[in-house]
Parts: C-alpha cells; structure tokens; sequence
C-alpha cells in the first residue's frame, strides 16, 4: 500500500564515506556527525552502519543523543559537541566524551570527577578560532588548561575548532586565518601537556577544499547524508521522501485553496491533495512556492502548508489518486528542494517529523 515514506538508503551512505575516507590520508581518523536524528534520517540506523564500515568517532550536539546510541548497542567513541551541566551524571554513566567549551561547563565538570575520585576522563578541548559560536578564546585557553592541568580528573583525548566558511571560495583569506590561529593555540596547548592530543578542524567541505587542515582526524556531516557542493557530483543523497496524491479536488475559477484563502484559482484548477504538512517539517515558507514531482514532473505547491497536509496544482498532469508524489530524492534532491525557496539542505533534512515512518534500503 502506498503511503508516506522517508526512504534512508544505507549503501548510499556506505558510498560517501567511502569517497570521503578516499580523500583522506590513510592515517587519518573519521569523525562522523550523527547529531539532529543523523540529519533527519535516524542516528542509531546509521551509527550501526558507519560503526561496521570502522568509523573512528561518534559527534552528537547533546547528551540525549549519546544516551541514545549507547542504549543501541554503539560502542564507538562518542564526542558530545554541546554538553549541559545538568546532564554531567548521565555523561559518565554511558560513557560519553563531552567538549570543554566555556568555563561554566568545565568548572562544573572538574567539581563532579573530583568529588566521585574519577581520574583522567576522556574531553575535548574546542577553540574558538573565528566562528563565535561557542568554545574558549585565544586569551581564555591559558587559564583552561591550567583549570585543566591542576587536577588528575581530566585527560584531552582531543583538542579541536570548526570552521566557518570552507565551501566559500570569497573567505578562504578568512579559513586560512582560523587554520593558522588553531596551529598556534593548539602547538602552545600541547606544549603544556605531557601527552599528545588528537587535532581536528575539517568539516566536509574543508576536507575537499583545505588539505591543510586536515590534521589527525576529520568531523563529516552533511556529506555522508549526500551533499555538499562541488562534491555532490561524487555523493548519493540518503534520503528520498514520497508520498501519495490522497484526494483530486476540482476548483472552480474564483474558488480559494485553503487557510486564509492564500491562493485563488484564476482558472478552472485540478488541486492535488498531499498527506504532508508543517508538522512533519514541511515548512510553511513552501507556502504559493516551490514544488514536488508528480509523474516525473514539477507540480507547484499552491495555498498555504497545513499542519498535515499541503496541496499541488495539477492542472496537464494525467494523474489518480494514490499516485506517487516525490518530494525528493537523489534526482531532484533535497538541496534543489531547498534551493526553491532560498533555504539549504540541513534544514530541510533536519525538519523531518519523527512521524514520517523511515524505510531502510540496503
């Protein structure tokens, strides 16, 4: 029976990080970012997949997600990328890695190991070498090392930053200066060290685009799921999301199609109902813009998204209810989805309603 469907096809997934890793020096390590439900697909279906490919290390945004993957069964290194204190507890419990990225969190996290007698836990190190978003400054890294260095709880297994413009070829002046700054506080930081911690700075397009960066080990997100740029003519989009055509309403001219009465019909109007809508994160800016493909052509959306449903003119198609309607897939994927209404690609993985059931191909 047709119906909804988020497709998550696996070998495609085995495809990219195979032609990532084939950029990479062999010594390199492979960081893969499953954070946001592994863009919108499911993070413990592609953890197993990228954990039997050998991938190196898990990234996920909050602890929950690790918590997640380790229930699962992944026994991967896991890096949480924005760590809370209020989940410090649940962080050693399963074994997690947490970023030192501001005071706050560090000062909090030392009290908790030193109080339960935990020595040398394994955290990363984040500098913010230009993007602002979070992580210690130039001037604030002296004084968290030596937070760092005068206790035995912790150990940096990692030392790392994140670039902000790598698939902008107008600020390469700009990534240059960010790769040069994080050798600089990274070379002062493991000379206070007795050790010798990992660096990583490369996300996707950094690896295509900054061989000089690419350091010990790599963080990809975006490209495993099948896009970025100049390498998308390498990768295979993961995610393909159909549905069906549930009603044909005939329209008169002058009749308005749904809320507010967005849109009117000039014409005599074959309207397409589509069983998708904001609350699966078909968002409402597709509102009177953008498209699906309907018998391999572009239907417009026309009238506002509804919460669970939105609608398609279909005027010249010769189409029946429970048709098959792509929203996209790895032809008219989820970039040139994104591209027709001026937003990207992260978003509209990221927006998938947990509703949507997934499908595993391969």
């Amino acid at each position: 029976m047709k119906k909804t469907i988020l497709e998550i096809d696996l070998k495609a997934l085995g495809h990219n990080f195979n032609v990532i890793s084939s950029k990479l020096s062999s010594q390199t390590k492979f960081m893969a970012v499953v954070k946001a439900n592994g863009y919108g697909s499911n993070s413990v279906e592609i953890a197993k997949r990228l954990e039997f490919l050998g991938v190196d290390y898990f990234a996920v945004a909050f602890v929950s997600e690790g918590v997640a993957l380790r229930k699962s069964g992944i026994k991967t290194p896991i890096l949480v990328l924005l760590p809370q204190v209020e989940s410090i507890k649940e962080i050693i419990k399963y074994n997690l890695e947490p970023s030192l990225y501001s005071f706050y969190f560090l000062d909090n996290f030392i009290d908790y190991l030193s109080s339960n007698e935990r020595k040398n836990y394994p955290c990363h190190f984040k500098i913010n070498t230009g993007l602002n978003r979070v992580g210690f400054n130039e001037k604030e890294t002296e004084k968290a090392i030596s937070k760092i260095q005068s206790c035995d709880s912790i150990r940096l297994v990692s030392i790392y930053s994140h670039l902000a413009a790598t698939d902008d070829s107008q600020e390469s002046k700009f990534t240059l200066s960010q790769i040069n700054l994080f050798k600089k506080i990274s070379s002062n930081i493991k000379s206070e060290l007795s050790y010798n911690p990992i660096l990583h700075m490369s996300n996707t397009s950094g690896i295509y685009n900054y061989r000089e960066c690419e350091f010990d080990m790599v963080r990809s997100g975006i490209g495993l799921y099948g896009y970025n740029n100049e390498l998308n003519k390498e990768l295979r989009p993961v995610h393909t999301l159909k549905s069906i055509i549930a009603q044909i309403i005939e329209a008169k001219k002058g009749d308005s199609i749904g809320y507010n009465r967005a849109f009117i019909c000039t014409e005599k109007t074959k309207v397409g109902i589509i069983p998708l809508g904001h609350a699966d994160g078909i968002n409402r800016y597709f509102s009177n813009n953008g498209y699906v493909i309907v018998g391999g052509k572009k239907a417009k959306v026309i009238g506002n998204i509804c919460m669970d449903v939105f609608m398609v003119k279909l005027n010249d198609f010769d189409v029946h209810e429970g048709d098959e309607v792509i929203i996209f897939d790895e032809n008219n994927n989820a970039e040139d989805y994104a591209r027709s209404v001026g937003t990207i690609s992260y978003e509209i993985l990221t927006n998938l309603s947990e509703r949507i059931e997934r499908k595993y191909i391969g």
